[in-house]
């Protein structure tokens, strides 16, 4: 009965497990940083077409919802590194995905899915300074982003091991 227990709580654990990873703007942030995100992950590996004029993302037009779908193009393209959602400050990672219009499709995990990078977006002059923790970011680590749900997963099969034997 005792295994069965343990296994039920695995099951239930593994089932609401989920890799999916998105980084968007802080929403406390003024228009001006905002924009600043934008032109920092946009010149710098970013897939910003999908925010262009007619394009899938462009509406709703905003500078929020533009920095939104550029900070997370910008984190799927570095692989979902530590530090790589953080722009000193103004972005975060989170598990809910961002509300997007219509055909718009936010990357949640790395790789790109064969989207292009490059978008033709314009950078501003002293922007590639910034990086997204401000002090020039080296991602040569590979580490990715944890999640709590992971910790907690971890956590949870180390207490329990002794018991499933």
């Amino acid at each position: 009965m005792a295994a069965f227990v343990v296994g039920l709580v695995l099951f239930l654990a593994m089932a609401s497990h989920s890799d999916a990873a998105y980084c968007v703007c802080n929403s406390n942030v003024n228009e001006t940083v905002l924009q600043k995100n934008i032109d920092y992950a946009c010149g710098a590996g970013a897939d910003c077409k999908s925010i262009h004029q007619n394009e899938a993302c462009y509406n709703p037009n905003t500078v929020r919802d533009h920095c939104n779908y550029a900070v997370n193009s910008y984190f799927q393209k570095k692989g979902q590194v530590t530090g790589s959602c953080d722009f000193q400050g103004t972005a975060m990672v989170t598990q809910t995905a961002p509300t997007a219009a219509s055909g718009c499709q936010y990357l949640s995990s790395p790789g790109g899915g064969g989207i292009s990078t490059g978008g033709g977006a314009t950078t501003v002059e002293g922007s590639n300074s910034l990086g997204p923790t401000g002090s020039g970011f080296d991602n040569s680590a590979g580490v990715t982003q944890k999640t709590s749900q992971n910790s907690i997963f971890m956590m949870l099969i180390l207490c329990l091991f002794p018991y499933l034997f």
